[in-house]
């Protein structure tokens, strides 16, 4: 083989390689972005749930004290 081939099927298969290594590059970049939604969303929820759990604790105070005033609690 003479080196012009041999420079060329180099040439070709790091362009390949490059084109493939692109491509990668790219997803990578789209799965971190779409990650970080997920984080965030993650984020709502978790605030979402305290928000939540603390209206129930209220509501179970107050419906305490109303079983209390109602004479309702079990012995």
């Amino acid at each position: 083989m003479s080196d012009t081939v041999t420079n060329e099927l180099i040439y070709e298969t790091l362009k390949r390689m490059q084109d493939t290594l692109s491509l990668h590059t790219q997803f990578h970049m789209e799965t971190k972005e779409r990650l970080g939604h997920v984080e965030t969303q993650v984020g709502g929820l978790n605030a979402a749930y305290a928000s939540l759990s603390t209206r129930l604790d209220r509501l179970d105070e107050r419906v305490g004290r109303i079983e209390k005033r109602l004479d309702l609690l079990d012995a």
